[in-house]
């Protein structure tokens, strides 16, 4: 059997300062599309297995771009969904010498924040899906990201495929 395996979680966009700078010091920052569950679809699909993705984003050109980029790493995106308003996205600071990394988070009210129970159809979404992949970052998101992780997990249970998280 070929491992299929489908990733569940939030695509985010990371604003960096870049060459070590603070971000109150950059007058430019760098982006790049990022998250728990997309870097781990990024790579299953590095190693050569199918892997595909499944999120919400929005329906603007920084979702496109988002989906977009993970295409060019070869993850399957035709599950994902577009709703809601915005990406979750968060600015990172590198560290350097003693001076440690920071990260300042903006989830709230994101396409994955607020998606809604039902609104994936979980049975359609694992066709020919032999592992599902989540995170606990998923679920803590928002209620209503927790509702649709446990909607996702039975409906993979009931299909008996393979499960697996990162906590």
């Amino acid at each position: 059997m070929t491992l299929r395996t489908l990733c569940f979680g939030e695509l985010l966009l990371r604003l960096s300062a870049p060459h070590h700078l603070r971000l109150s010091q950059s007058p430019s920052l760098d982006l790049q599309f990022t998250g728990s569950e997309a870097n781990v679809a990024v790579s299953i699909a590095k190693f050569g297995s199918h892997a595909g993705f499944i999120t919400l984003v929005p329906d603007n050109d920084v979702g496109q771009m988002g989906l977009s980029s993970l295409k060019k790493l070869d993850v399957d995106t035709q599950r994902c969904m577009f709703s809601g308003e915005r990406l979750g996205l968060f600015y990172f600071e590198m560290g350097i010498g003693h001076r440690a990394s920071k990260v300042l988070y903006d989830r709230a009210h994101s396409s994955m924040a607020t998606i809604s129970q039902g609104q994936i159809d979980w049975h359609k979404a694992f066709e020919g899906i032999t592992w599902f992949h989540w995170s606990g970052i998923t679920p803590a998101i928002s209620q209503a990201a927790a509702d649709a992780t446990l909607e996702a997990l039975q409906v993979a249970k009931e299909l008996g495929i393979t499960i697996s998280c990162d906590l």
